[in-house]
């Protein structure tokens, strides 16, 4: 329990995962005014719909009040069906209104991202003026951390223009805003795919990007904050597909068991069965594994070299897919790099291992022939690590071509492909120059 212990913003920010529902209630109410604000309002959506659901309808109205709207809306989104109306009761008609417009939106777009409450002017105004207008914006219902640039709009909403504050402020104050603004405004749709926003900010090194509809009416913007958010949001996906299972849609710890196995289980259930080829490939080799036991020596070296190529080819695909830097249009010329890279990889690995089977049988001698033991490693490397670079590089394209997400191209999916054929490619070398 937390009773009677003293801490400050910092240190419950620090056990707050560890604590339940009624103990984070009680850490909370141990802050000050101040610190309560601030902590509140940094939390994530889910912990600040949890927290509210603890407090008594009148707090809980206080609190929810106290959120923007795109982030009342967030927390809604966190909330179970019967709760939303509810939630939504509790704000005053403009900001509920406002609320209901952003949840029309998908979670994952910019409609879904955007902040209906950003800093704008009329193209008419003087410098002094539109000056005067923002800290009255300021003050009343747009968050002072949102206002990054100033949005120039026509009576119907459509935008003009947009001016930084170091403009603006740099400008004599009898001067009219529409001259200067700036016209060229980089916008997105209500549409546009989150990774799409960050790719688009990223690429233009904006802090925030306005969202305009099909008549170029200004609706809300999406800033850094957000797309901060969406980049750690992707980024633990995508990791966690690397690893060969489904992305978690809550924290780890706050994942239940049953759902945890339930994400995990298929995955590993798939790499099961292709695992089970490998052992089937064994199963035909095994008249040669019988008569030449050297040749298992050789087969984690062969299988593990062919499976680290493959990782990493799908790894540098994958990232310059989802950076853009590659397109389903560029495979041939992946492709041919991965060929040239997986024969020159291939060839030093190969040298490597034809230098170790012939040096270590001068050391230990061997029952085997080394020479012929050497360039059967040689060979083997070399096609199976080609065969990994070029499956690594080839199947998040593949994926990407029938709108499958890259990312479930993983290191262990690969690894089993390669597995497979790298039993192959290894006894099929061997039996030409190995076994007689």
């Amino acid at each position: 329990m937390v009773e009677h212990i003293e801490f400050d913003v910092t240190e419950l920010k620090e056990i707050w995962e560890l604590l339940s529902a009624q103990e984070r209630l009680d850490g909370f109410r141990m802050l000050d005014a101040e610190e309560q604000e601030e902590f509140f309002v940094d939390l994530p959506a889910r912990d600040e719909y949890e927290l509210l659901m603890t407090l008594p309808i009148a707090e809980r109205r206080l609190w929810f009040r106290l959120l923007a709207p795109d982030d009342a809306a967030d927390v809604i989104q966190e909330a179970d069906e019967d709760e939303r109306l509810a939630l939504l009761a509790l704000l005053d008609e403009p900001t509920r209104r406002e609320v209901s417009a952003l949840l029309a939106y998908e979670e994952d777009d910019a409609g879904g991202l955007m902040s209906s409450r950003f800093a704008r002017v009329r193209p008419e105004m003087t410098v002094d003026e539109a000056i005067s207008y923002l800290r009255k914006q300021a003050l009343s219902h747009v968050p002072v951390e949102t206002i990054y640039y100033v949005y120039v709009l026509a009576h119907d909403q459509t935008l003009l223009g947009v001016v930084s504050f170091r403009e603006l402020f740099s400008e004599p104050g009898s001067r009219l805003i529409r001259a200067v603004m700036r016209t060229d405004v980089v916008t997105v749709s209500a549409e546009l795919d989150q990774e799409a926003v960050a790719k688009v900010m990223a690429d233009n090194d904006v802090l925030a990007v306005p969202v305009c509809d099909e008549d170029n009416r200004m609706i809300g913007i999406v800033t850094v904050d957000d797309i901060v958010d969406v980049v750690q949001e992707e980024a633990t996906e995508d990791v966690q597909k690397y690893a060969a299972m489904e992305a978690l849609e809550e924290p780890y710890l706050r994942t239940s068991f049953f759902d945890l196995m339930k994400k995990r289980a298929g995955w590993l259930s798939l790499l099961l069965f292709g695992e089970m080829l490998t052992a089937t490939a064994m199963g035909y080799f095994e008249g040669d594994l019988r008569n030449f036991t050297f040749l298992a020596t050789f087969i984690p070296l062969i299988i593990s070299s062919g499976g680290n190529s493959g990782s990493q080819a799908s790894t540098l695909v994958i990232r310059a897919l989802t950076l853009g830097e590659i397109r389903l249009r560029d495979w041939w010329r992946v492709m041919r790099r991965e060929l040239a890279a997986g024969v020159t990889l291939g060839g030093i690995l190969g040298t490597i291992g034809l230098l170790r089977v012939i040096l270590w049988a001068q050391l230990f001698p061997q029952v085997y022939e080394p020479v012929a033991m050497g360039f059967t490693v040689f060979f083997s490397l070399i096609g199976v690590v080609l065969f990994g670079t070029l499956a690594g590089s080839m199947l998040p394209l593949l994926l990407r071509r029938f709108r499958l997400d890259p990312a479930t191209a993983s290191a262990p999916m690969v690894a089993t492909l390669v597995d497979v054929m790298g039993l192959i490619i290894y006894f099929t070398v061997a039996s030409l120059l190995v076994v007689r």
